[in-house]
């Protein structure tokens, strides 16, 4: 059983709570935005790296900047451990020396949502909880599908109306109970809510989730260890709801305050455009998104019209660390997934490729380019990859909406393997 000290801390207001055990409802969790904090001084003293070093390459060899107590309670299907590959031929292309891709791909269920399933299903198994509701545009379900199997708890799993069906099957095979709603995702969370509200079943809160948030730290560390003990100059990521960037920068802020990085990284992100909240509140200087209503966009896992407080954080993560935002059309980032594939050999999805996109349109622009931060530092953006089908690009006269998987691009078995938060 761990002893390990982990206390919370409402990133709003600073109001400090122990952390004694796991609990399946934070106190004034509308209102409040907890974090888990753990005795980095402890660790720093116990030599916590050299510790890691002989453990076995998995999100769990950092288990104790997890926030689950008792190890035994673990669930796991070996994810982590993914591979940081350097992209040359793109790097070339775009005039980037040192371009880093973590491919995502090889998790167990082909996502970077496999680190936050494991930890949420972990804690909830520690917890002793056997049923459990979550909304989703589809790969978070997958995921949490799997993981929820492994433990033997049952999962309610209500997704968007433009989830593909092969993910919506990929989602029951694994026995879960798979809704559709005819709705956004947004309207997809409140109907979830509403369930689990009349069953009196827990609810996963993704970003309002203490074990969500903390998962995405572990590709901080991978990143770090990978670049031996180095933080990169940027991170990359196509967003939705914006946990994957914020995970990331407190991981390299805990790597920091123990002393195994110098610097945190700057954060650029990008949204579909026909969906992107937070790159328009960027652009015009606004610490708060206006939610987007009706999303028009084809790539479903980006269709978060509102992202809350997620954006709030980001905002203040991108202003204190460095940081830009920028969005793509789904045009764009069908052509960016097919110059990646070319140039590379590696195939993602149309959310992935939004990231790559909006690299290219920073590099065009010059803020990202060799040496923007700090002279001869090396530039690694950071970008999940994911791999699919690459469909047909959409005609630009043509949208997708909730309930209209006409236009949907084409999909294949594989293609649960998003690179987005």
């Amino acid at each position: 059983m761990s002893t390990k000290s982990i206390e919370l801390v409402c990133v709003y207001c600073k109001h400090r709570m122990p952390y004694d055990r796991p609990q399946p409802h934070v106190p004034n969790a509308a209102r409040t935005s907890w974090r888990a904090h753990y005795d980095l001084d402890a660790l720093r003293r116990g030599r916590w790296i050299d510790q890691i070093r002989g453990r076995y390459p998995n999100i769990w060899r950092y288990h104790e900047l997890l926030p689950l107590h008792d190890t035994a309670n673990i669930v796991t299907l070996g994810e982590g451990g993914t591979p940081l590959l350097r992209a040359e031929n793109l790097g070339s292309m775009l005039g980037l020396r040192n371009l880093y891709i973590k491919d995502e791909r090889q998790g167990p269920t082909g996502s970077f949502k496999d680190r936050q399933a494991a930890v949420a299903i972990s804690v909830m198994h520690e917890l002793g909880i056997n049923e459990a509701v979550v909304a989703s545009t589809g790969n978070v379900a997958i995921a949490y599908a799997a993981y929820a199997a492994r433990a033997g708890i049952k999962l309610w799993a209500f997704v968007t109306s433009l989830v593909p069906g092969d993910k919506m099957r990929e989602i029951a095979i694994y026995g879960a109970e798979v809704i559709k709603v005819t709705g956004t995702y947004d309207q997809t969370k409140v109907v979830a809510d509403s369930f689990a509200k009349t069953k009196g079943l827990y609810v996963d809160r993704g970003i309002k989730s203490i074990a969500a948030v903390e998962s995405m730290k572990t590709m901080a560390y991978e990143i770090a260890e990978q670049l031996n003990w180095r933080a990169p100059d940027w991170f990359v990521q196509s967003v939705s709801g914006g946990m994957g960037p914020i995970g990331v920068v407190k991981g390299f802020r805990e790597l920091k305050a123990l002393g195994v990085v110098d610097r945190i990284p700057a954060v650029a992100i990008a949204q579909s455009a026909g969906c992107a909240p937070m790159i328009n509140a960027w652009q015009s200087g606004q610490p708060i998104a206006t939610p987007v209503e009706n999303p028009e966009t084809c790539i479903a896992t980006l269709s978060t019209g509102n992202p809350g407080r997620a954006y709030q954080l980001l905002y203040d993560i991108m202003n204190q660390h460095g940081g830009t935002a920028t969005s793509a059309t789904d045009e764009e980032a069908f052509t960016a997934l097919q110059i990646l594939a070319r140039a590379e050999g590696i195939s993602v999805e149309p959310a992935t490729a939004v990231a790559f996109a909006g690299l290219f349109k920073l590099v065009r622009e010059g803020t990202h380019s060799p040496g923007r931060r700090g002279g001869d530092q090396l530039l690694r953006p950071y970008l999940p990859g994911g791999k699919t089908h690459p469909g047909r690009p959409v005609a630009a006269s043509r949208r997708c909406h909730p309930g209209r998987q006409t236009h949907q691009p084409a999909h294949r078995r594989s293609a649960q393997r998003p690179g987005t938060d």
